[in-house]
């Protein structure tokens, strides 16, 4: 096997840094000291505005009613304190993902998980924008001027957390510690250091600069179930440990369970702690300072020894709500890996990226987030409408399943445990129906609305996964089945140069029959092109129909010839290039809708030709053909079929893996259900096939005059369907079509409904 060295690709190791092979996935796992910031910034940094989401609704009735928003809290820290243990038990009954989803799809059935799923799903984007534009809020409340540029602010943070997050796991959790750590400690001293003045009577009265309007109303029970709801926000994030427990270090299950212990302990303390300063210090929801800034006032007034420790959480209050949506870019792409593994997304979502994280889902969510905090331009109080919903339902999804979990296996101690789960799931559902019936029409339609619609999608990629399985497992077996397969080679020619030339030689090579040269007249052609063909070629070049354009004549001459499992056309498309950029391939644009056109059509294979102008090489004396295959897949064994039809001597399947697992795997269903053809398997522990593909056709171009045919199986389907699919083809093209001594044809399967 070849060494196969890390891509050098220098722009994005600056902001991502090396690549990792897949063999160091156990590096990245995290102690309880590391996972702690990580995973529970988000319940953790809830402080800063959940108190003053219960105030919001509260003062909007009565002016009176604020003392109510201390009980309340207390309602809300012993819900926490249920979900907490509740998951505690989750976490070391699953060991290698708890979440909602996982529970709800093992105890409850697919529908119900794929509401947990769904649900968690929209919290996750909520989370991002609401800490972030919770956090700008803390920027403006100590800077009022900057208080127009917040969109700016809050995309500006998120860009910032998304580069942080693809630098890997472990990383983030370093940059990520200090500041979670030093907010634990600092709102800890303010509630300490407030809690003491009131006990001595040194407390001073918060300052409420531009308040919001206090209402003149009764408190009724809708009201106070209102006010819970919104500061239920305590408990977003919980779930985000129990879908990363195999995040943690060995036993997962413990360590899991042991940190989201410490999360409850601190998230309930520091809660009751702001809320109950709230109260008694009479801070008061305003468009300018948050409920916090105006606490850390009163505590730390200006001019007081103490006054350093007002900037102080404020600042840290902003850096911890940013990092609080990190809590986001651990779940989500966690959660979206899961689905696309069940086939319920794109299976692009279980890609690793270079730092072994799951970049294409941490890409999504930054951008749905984003997109979200520009429409809401940035505003907590309008994002807050949409929030919980997600997360409460599927705390009580998660909690049900559970139950259910432990009347099945009856382990020890089960009755009790099943109680524990039991309160926990009747407790969420209530607070789920409480959040919808009250927010409904502030804007958390929208969410429920959201989380049918995306079950439904999740249930259509689902159908299309099956489909294509078992299509290309029935096809695998037909083309396997199928007899000796013949090709007839198309070869069509502009003008005559030196592609064309090549292009010949390259037909002529893997085709035992005659080679049938066509060329489409158009205005400027020269008029004594075909007799110079005949004099080079020694056989006539086919003038086709010119009214019809090159394209939709090419495609009247295949659709002439016979094509099936045991037929193949193969057209040759020579093009002559001034240099490698991607700028003047794309100068070429009739090449380019023939060759894409092409590919829609059954039993063809399009081999481009490429050339560089003016280069003056010697004429290969030996051809070999590599199958780049990812399986025993229709696909694939299409490409090797093909491969057979070719009047070439060397022709072998290539594989790269991605890990000894993936190596293992294919060369025991190759071995059982593959073709009497040679398999090579070569290594691509970082999980990108360009580097290793290069180093393996060069290491064989390397043979004086030996040039490679590259066999390119390519899924080709249309509409949205092209979005649930690797776009690998595309990328190998990018990457061979200007490489010296290569030739490619792409031999695609087609999927047209």
């Amino acid at each position: 096997m070849t060494e196969v060295l890390a891509p050098a690709r220098r722009f994005r190791r600056l902001f991502v840094g090396r690549p990792m092979q897949t063999g160091q996935l156990e590096e990245t796992l995290l102690p309880k000291t590391l996972a702690l910031p990580i995973f529970a910034s988000d319940p953790l940094s809830s402080v800063a505005y959940a108190t003053e989401a219960a105030l919001v609704v509260l003062l909007a009735v009565s002016a009176a009613s604020a003392h109510l928003v201390f009980p309340i809290s207390i309602a809300i820290a012993t819900l926490l304190a249920v979900v907490v243990v509740s998951y505690m038990q989750t976490v070391r009954a699953y060991e290698t993902s708890g979440g909602a989803y996982i529970v709800a799809r093992e105890n409850l059935g697919m529908l119900p998980s794929l509401v947990a799923a769904a649900a968690l799903l929209t919290d996750y984007v909520l989370t991002v924008a609401v800490s972030i534009s919770a956090g700008i809020f803390a920027v403006t409340s100590l800077a009022p001027s900057l208080s127009g540029h917040k969109v700016a602010l809050s995309l500006g943070c998120l860009v910032l957390i998304v580069l942080v997050n693809l630098r890997g796991v472990r990383e983030s959790g370093l940059l990520f510690a200090l500041p979670t750590y030093l907010f634990v400690t600092a709102v800890g001293v303010l509630v300490v250091a407030g809690v003491v003045e009131l006990a001595t009577g040194h407390a001073h009265r918060a300052v409420v600069p531009h308040a919001l309007p206090v209402g003149t109303g009764a408190i009724t029970l809708f009201v106070l179930l209102r006010a819970f709801s919104s500061g239920s926000t305590a408990l977003t994030g919980v779930e985000a440990i129990a879908n990363g427990v195999n995040a943690f270090r060995r036993p997962h299950g413990k360590n899991a369970a042991q940190t989201l212990a410490i999360l409850g302990s601190i998230a309930i303390f520091l809660f009751l702690g702001v809320s109950y300063l709230a109260v008694h210090l009479h801070a008061r929801p305003s468009v300018t300072a948050s409920v916090v800034s105006q606490i850390a006032r009163a505590v730390f007034p200006a001019g007081s020894f103490a006054s350093f420790m007002y900037y102080a959480v404020q600042g840290l209050t902003l850096l911890v709500l940013i990092l609080a949506a990190n809590t986001s870019f651990q779940g989500f792409p966690r959660l979206s890996a899961l689905l696309a593994h069940d086939r319920f997304a794109p299976r692009q979502f279980t890609n690793l990226g270079d730092r072994l994280v799951f970049s294409n889902g941490m890409v999504v969510l930054a951008t749905v987030a984003g997109v979200l905090l520009w429409i809401y331009g940035a505003n907590t109080n309008n994002l807050i409408h949409l929030y919980v919903i997600g997360v409460f339902t599927a705390f009580t999804l998660s909690q049900a399943g559970m139950v259910r979990y432990w009347f099945a296996r009856r382990s020890a101690r089960w009755r009790v445990k099943a109680v524990v789960n039991g309160v926990g799931a009747t407790a969420t559902g209530v607070v789920a129906l409480v959040v919808i019936d009250t927010k409904f029409t502030e804007g958390a339609w929208l969410v429920t609305v959201a989380i049918p619609v995306l079950v439904l999608g999740m249930l259509g990629v689902r159908r299309h996964y099956d489909r294509l399985a078992r299509r290309m497992r029935a096809g695998a077996a037909a083309v396997v089945a199928a007899p000796p397969a013949h090709n007839t080679t198309l070869l069509v020619v502009e003008q005559i140069d030196q592609a064309a030339e090549a292009a010949l030689r390259i037909a002529r090579a893997i085709s035992s029959d005659p080679v049938r040269v066509v060329h489409v007249p158009a205005r400027g052609t020269d008029p004594g092109i075909r007799a110079r063909w005949f004099k080079l070629a020694g056989e006539p070049l086919e003038a086709l129909d010119p009214s019809l354009g090159v394209t939709e004549a090419v495609l009247e001459q295949v659709w002439r010839l016979p094509r099936s499992e045991s037929d193949f056309v193969t057209v040759v498309v020579p093009e002559l290039f001034g240099s490698r950029s991607l700028l003047e391939q794309m100068r070429h644009p009739r090449e380019l809708v023939l060759k894409f056109r092409l590919l829609s059509e059954p039993g063809v294979v399009v081999t481009d030709v490429p050339v560089m102008r003016g280069t003056v090489e010697p004429e290969p004396s030996r051809l070999i053909a590599r199958v780049l295959v990812s399986g025993v897949s229709a696909a694939s064994m299409r490409a090797v079929n093909y491969a057979q039809t070719l009047d070439i001597d060397d022709v072998r399947a290539v594989h790269f893996a991605f890990s000894r697992a993936d190596a293992r795997e294919i060369e025991e269903e190759w071995r059982r259900h593959g073709p009497r053809i040679p398999l090579e398997v070569d290594d691509a522990p970082y999980r990108d096939v360009g580097l290793p593909l290069l180093q393996y056709l060069r290491d064989l171009t390397a043979e004086e005059g030996t040039e490679v045919l590259v066999l390119l199986p390519e899924l080709y389907t249309r509409g949205w369907r092209r979005l649930l699919h690797n776009q690998r083809a595309l990328y190998v093209k990018r990457l061979l079509l200007l490489e010296p001594h290569v030739i490619l044809a792409s031999v695609p399967y087609q999927l047209l409904r």
